[in-house]
């Protein structure tokens, strides 16, 4: 399995080349070559196997030689034992045709542990075979920070920089990063939006002396990794769900792409999959673009979902890889007008390539606590903002015909991390699992940065000796 740019001006790579570099050297993002494809009747094998074990199979697929599959299988094995949850990303029903897929077991409370754990477990052999250590950057909205550190805080040829907005993601967000002290984790407080946190990874990677002086590598879901880890959820769920080859719609809360991008790629695989709901918050960039053809950034508005608080989605560059029929001239041309002018508007036919795939809302700061509220008096049960996005999505989408038949909507974090805006929607504050019992009386570590890039650069040589 080799792995291509999205703008066609690198070299090709194996699975590990990939995974190391996280960004392509054209500025590109890495996609399959082709697309392991499954019959209805392997995918629900697969997605009937123990969550550990169709981890391995699928990400087998997309490792090709770079890693063995019983080596995939012993990681996938230590990774999911984290989880808390015996079935690692349970399915709930909630009444109907609806049900809700909780994401939240993982050892940060957060969709992106599933990722993150196997990350941490393939850098580490990576590195050890190649004899070297990486620098890992990590631009985050809220979840992504702390799931990174909590995997990679152990490696032995790792060092961890990682840059959240000032003031823009939760105390218990926060807490989970910076109560980690380790002498190769940093955490970078910085003066802006997650917006400029990526555009600074971006910069940091682009800037070849500096990226190679420090052997930069990024966990991202730009990393392709990432989302291939993340295509595993969508075949479990479905086949406890789905009778025979039935399609079933998946409603993914979002703002950089990458989860509900994970789902298209499942559905390319061969996952019988109607549609992709994209649900946006008050940050509606991607919702314009599928429904108006609209892809222009305005500035970030900060809510009560603050993970999808992003006008700027980086794997919404893959989709437009795919939907232009991998015409990487094509994409690079459009990326670069992009750069200009800050704005985007789609053509008729990659607009209609996407609408095959994708419906989308978005739902105001109101709607998302009304919608936990609403949730919490008819079931009896609490969910985060993030969720709650989902949620209220699925159920317009629903309402407007958009979405027909078994409607999945993603829980992507537990509602303990979110306790102000639960409370606020429900007069309930939301009780941190055990292992988080004194997060609040842990001392903090963390650097504050405007949002330019050699000021980070300069705390990261400071930080790592690099």
């Amino acid at each position: 399995m080799k792995y291509v740019s999205t703008r066609g001006a690198a070299p090709a790579v194996d699975f590990e080349g990939a995974l190391l570099a996280g960004l392509a050297p054209d500025g590109g993002l890495y996609m399959p070559e082709g697309w392991p494809v499954f019959s209805v009747q392997e995918a629900r094998a697969i997605g009937s196997l123990p969550y550990a074990e169709a981890a391995a199979e699928i990400l087998s697929h997309f490792a090709g030689e770079s890693f063995d599959k019983a080596d995939i299988a012993k990681m996938t094995a230590e990774a999911y034992a984290t989880f808390a949850d015996k079935d690692v990303a349970p399915v709930v029903p909630l009444g109907g045709e609806d049900y809700m897929l909780e994401l939240f077991h993982g050892p940060t409370l957060a969709f992106k542990d599933f990722a993150m754990q196997i990350l941490g477990r393939l850098y580490d052999a990576a590195l050890e075979r190649r004899d070297e250590r990486r620098t890992i950057i990590v631009a985050t909205s809220g979840d992504t920070g702390s799931a990174a550190i909590e995997a990679l805080k152990s490696c032995l040829r790792v060092n961890v920089a990682v840059l959240f907005p000032e003031g823009r993601v939760s105390a218990v967000q926060q807490r989970m990063m910076t109560s980690v002290i380790a002498p190769n984790v940093m955490n970078v407080a910085v003066k802006g939006s997650f917006d400029d946190c990526q555009a600074i990874v971006k910069t940091l990677f682009a800037d070849e002396a500096f990226s190679r002086g420090v052997r930069l590598s990024g966990v991202n879901s730009i990393n392709w990794a990432r989302l291939a880890a993340q295509t595993v959820y969508y075949f479990t769920a479905w086949a406890r769900l789905a009778e025979s080859g039935e399609a079933v719609n998946f409603v993914v809360p979002t703002g950089n792409f990458g989860d509900v991008f994970a789902g298209y790629a499942a559905k390319r695989m061969g996952l019988p999959i109607v549609k992709l709901g994209v649900a946006a918050n008050a940050n509606d960039i991607l919702h314009r673009a599928i429904a108006q053809g609209d892809y222009t950034p305005g500035a970030v508005k900060p809510t009560a979902s603050p993970s999808m608080d992003i006008q700027v989605a980086s794997n919404f560059e893959r989709l437009l890889f795919e939907a232009k029929h991998r015409d990487a001239k094509a994409l690079r041309a459009a990326m670069e007008d992009f750069a200009k002018a800050r704005a985007m508007k789609l053509d008729e036919e990659t607009l209609a390539a996407i609408r095959d795939d994708f419906v989308s809302d978005a739902v105001s700061m109101e709607e998302t606590l009304a919608e936990i509220k609403r949730h919490y008096e008819e079931t009896g049960a609490l969910i985060d903002p993030h969720t709650a996005v989902g949620r209220a999505a699925a159920r317009r989408l629903r309402q407007m015909g958009a979405l027909e038949g078994k409607i999945v909507t993603l829980s992507t974090a537990h509602p303990a991390k979110f306790p102000e805006a639960v409370k606020e929607a429900t007069g309930q504050t939301p009780a941190l699992p055990a292992a988080y019992a004194d997060l609040f009386e842990r001392p903090e570590k963390m650097e504050h940065a405007p949002a330019e890039p050699d000021a980070v650069k300069a705390l990261m040589r400071s930080a790592f000796g690099t």
